[in-house]
């Protein structure tokens, strides 16, 4: 099956990979077509992209140094990028005696609403349902999960444990009820199919700055959904040949071969 990238989450993919300057100035709109389009992405379609990020409150509109109109990531932007780098880029697995946090939830019928919303975001956050109104993920998600949760102003109907796993089912036999696991293998190997090829191709035969930026881009659209949908559990909770591994060196490899290269390319067209 074909990746699907739309517009939105690849101007998203753009500004994390290529658009955090230290000065937070703006990416020019100019240059945002330009580098779209090598992509395959038409201007109307980054223009409304950009106009409904700026709806958001997640882009900023503003002047680039000389004066031409562009976008500047929001603070909420940032953190929001910042919190998802340390899924993306992870290069660690955690471990089973790092434990779980729960998350414990009840919504007043008034607010049902929120119910959705609550549930929608912890499955986003790597959570799985344990049982109604409980779910859990390994322990290292606390900080992030709290995080959401008050940006969110869901805050309030939640509350977060931390904890072992003391019985009765073997953990491993009760992850594989909390989650889809092969679903979630299935997402892998999506990865694996359209972009391993790209890394061999790499590796054997390189291409130029242009090439690097857009194999990273989508490479990077692509990955950056995987660490959610994928709580990445400890090892002796997966079967063996789980292509979460392969997928995650896969990427690895990739941003270490063409994330600078692609960035020759980037540089000259958001800072001329």
């Amino acid at each position: 099956m074909a990746e699907q990238h739309t517009p939105r989450s690849l101007i998203v993919s753009l500004y994390g990979a290529y658009g955090r300057g230290p000065d937070g100035s703006p990416m020019p709109v100019a240059g945002l077509i330009r580098l779209l389009a090598a992509v395959g992405v038409d201007a109307p379609s980054v223009r409304s992209s950009v106009s409904r990020l700026k709806r958001r409150g997640l882009l900023l509109p503003g002047r680039t140094a000389d004066g031409a109109a562009g976008y500047a990531l929001s603070e909420d932007a940032r953190r929001l990028l910042d919190d998802g780098d340390r899924r993306i880029y992870a290069r660690t697995e955690p471990k089973l005696s790092e434990g779980w946090v729960l998350a414990v939830f009840s919504v007043p019928e008034a607010e049902r609403h929120k119910r959705h919303l609550l549930r929608s975001r912890l499955a986003r956050l790597g959570f799985g349902s344990a049982a109604p109104g409980v779910w859990i993920a390994p322990a290292r998600l606390y900080d992030e999960t709290r995080n959401t949760l008050e940006r969110l102003g869901l805050s309030p109907y939640v509350d977060l444990f931390r904890g072992d796993h003391l019985g009765y089912a073997a953990t491993a036999e009760a992850a594989a009820r909390w989650w889809d696991l092969p679903a979630i293998a299935g997402l892998h190997e999506e990865f694996l199919a359209v972009h391993e090829p790209v890394l061999r191709d790499w590796r054997t035969e390189p291409g130029g700055a242009e090439e690097a930026y857009r194999a990273y881009l989508l490479a990077l659209d692509s990955w950056r959904r995987l660490p959610y949908a994928d709580p990445v559990l400890p090892a002796e909770l997966l079967p063996d040949d789980w292509p979460g591994r392969r997928s995650a060196e896969v990427f690895a490899a990739l941003h270490e071969l063409l994330r600078d290269r692609g960035a020759e390319f980037v540089r000259p067209i958001v800072a001329p």
